[in-house]
């Protein structure tokens, strides 16, 4: 996450020419609430070299003389955008709050409200209250125009032809009929995704957040999610758990951001422990925001011996963090023992669960939260909030603090893409343990790569990391699922540099930052 999309720029770009100087830039957010936390991010960052610098916020909602119809149908997914301007040398600043804390809008929201905005039908707050109008910006009512997805059905003999697939109905209809239909869907779905109807955003998350409580497993479209009871089964080995415990988020960074906030809401302002190797920017959350962090890096015994003596001696931490396993040595922490240190001292765990995933491991009754990144396996991202003695306290906050700012297109899409997550996972776990296997062997002999273009011969394999093969195996094996695997990352390393640049550019498959995409494994 180091560079928006030009989607975001352009609109970004737009906006500061209609209400900025050429000194000053604007980071787009997806609420004023949001807004206010990046401005105080400033002056906490800035306040010894930016005297009185107060960046200004311009929230853009809807024009009050158009219906509602001119962009979507539905008034909960109305274009809503706030801008924080500032001036451009502190752009590092603005860089930081974006990337680490994960709040920036998407570039779906950003192309529809970027439209929205040239079409007169986003204005600024006070514009469309009708008591200020800045000039050169028309709040004059005209026909939206734009991306092909954010336009209603065309016309079929004067008929409106509807992609929303309201007209199915399962309720009395026999088995092949219902799954004729669902396969209809399915298919014009993917070839039509982009014209879903966002009044189906509500049912979309709902069915993502039964996939993550572990209520909904089977792959089925979006309308048969409700016909399925409120989910509050024991599903994840948590008494009273449900769907309810669920929350998304528009990125993984964000879901551990507003973890980190809330639990300081709920508790104070402590100091936290990061332990384990993690994601830079998770380290940079625990660092930036409140009084600082405990930095465990190796995530070994020995850094817990060392904590259970800070705490014997009177420190008190706010809460510990860890990844479930790491990346990019797949090593496991001690959750059980971290669990018995929490309990005796008094701190909340959160473990970031996302190389292992909730269908590999069953980390929840050891967490107080569980976080994941799930676009890496799943599509989306999400937090999770187990039945721990801060359960109550922080179900409160979040009542209070949380924003629902997951784009509804987004949305849409995770849930499509997530239904068949199930057997997706299934197949990484089988074939990522097949290659690992494969290399573990060549770790006595020579490596052979067959391609489509050649055939390759390399040295021994040096290391191997993988969960099945690590040191701390037993760690994660204790919160193993029967039909769990190890999961879909695995690292290697060559003897030579020469060797490892020779595979990287042997090797036929998508190569890139993230990890879990369906046409790599």
């Amino acid at each position: 996450m180091a560079i928006p999309d030009k989607r975001i720029t352009s609109f970004a770009l737009t906006l500061t020419e209609q209400y900025a100087t050429p000194d000053e830039w604007a980071t787009l957010l997806p609420s004023h609430n949001v807004a206010l936390r990046c401005v105080s991010f400033f002056q906490d960052q800035c306040q010894s070299f930016i005297p009185g610098l107060v960046p200004r916020i311009i929230d853009l909602i809807p024009a009050a003389n158009a219906g509602r119809e001119t962009i979507r149908d539905q008034a909960d997914v109305e274009p809503m955008v706030s801008a924080v301007i500032y001036p451009k040398k502190y752009s590092s600043v603005a860089k930081s709050f974006w990337q680490h804390s994960g709040e920036g809008i998407s570039s779906r929201q950003a192309e529809l409200c970027h439209r929205a905005f040239i079409d007169g039908f986003l204005v600024p707050r006070v514009a469309a209250d009708g008591v200020c109008h800045d000039s050169g910006h028309s709040a004059t009512r005209r026909s939206l125009k734009g991306p092909l997805r954010y336009q209603k059905g065309k016309m079929v003999n004067g008929v409106e032809d509807d992609l929303s697939f309201k007209s199915i109905s399962y309720a009395s209809a026999p088995k092949e009929r219902r799954r004729n239909a669902d396969e209809s869907a399915q298919f014009v779905e993917e070839r039509y995704g982009r014209n879903l109807d966002f009044s189906l955003a509500g049912k979309a998350k709902l069915a993502i957040r039964r996939r993550i409580a572990g209520g909904l497993t089977a792959d089925v479209t979006i309308d048969r999610t409700t016909e399925l009871a409120h989910s509050s089964l024991d599903i994840r080995q948590v008494p009273g758990f449900s769907e309810d415990d669920v929350y998304l988020f528009p990125s993984g960074m964000s879901s551990i951001f507003n973890t980190h906030r809330i639990i300081m809401a709920c508790r104070g302002e402590m100091r936290s422990v990061c332990f384990g190797f993690p994601y830079i920017d998770t380290l940079k959350i625990l660092e930036k925001w409140g009084p600082g962090c405990q930095f465990y890096g190796n995530g070994s015994a020995k850094d817990l011996d060392d904590l259970e003596s800070r705490c014997q001696g009177g420190e008190r931490f706010l809460a510990l963090f860890c990844e479930f396993p790491g990346n990019p040595l797949l090593k496991c922490p001690d959750l059980s023992r971290i669990r018995a240190l929490a309990d005796r001292f008094d701190f909340a765990v959160v473990v970031d669960e996302t190389i292992g995933n909730f269908l590999n491991i069953h980390v929840l009754p050891q967490a107080d939260v569980v976080v994941s990144s799930l676009t890496k396996v799943f599509s989306g991202d999400s937090n999770v909030m187990g039945g721990s003695r801060f359960y109550d306290c922080m179900k409160r906050t979040m009542d209070v603090e949380y924003e629902d700012n997951y784009w509804a297109e987004d949305a849409l899409f995770m849930e499509r893409n997530s239904r068949d997550f199930v057997s997706r996972i299934a197949r990484i776990n089988t074939n990522a343990e097949a290659i690992c296997n494969c290399l573990k062997a060549s770790a006595f002999g020579q490596l052979t790569i067959h391609t489509s273009l050649t055939t390759a011969d390399f040295g021994a394999v040096n290391d191997i990391y993988y969960p099945k093969y690590s040191s701390t195996r037993h760690f994660y094996d204790q919160y193993r699922k029967p039909t769990g695997g190890y999961g879909g990352l695995l690292s290697v390393t060559f003897r030579t540099r020469l060797e490892a640049v020779a595979f990287y550019d042997a090797l036929e498959t998508a190569k890139g930052p993230s990890l879990g995409t369906n046409f790599t494994l």
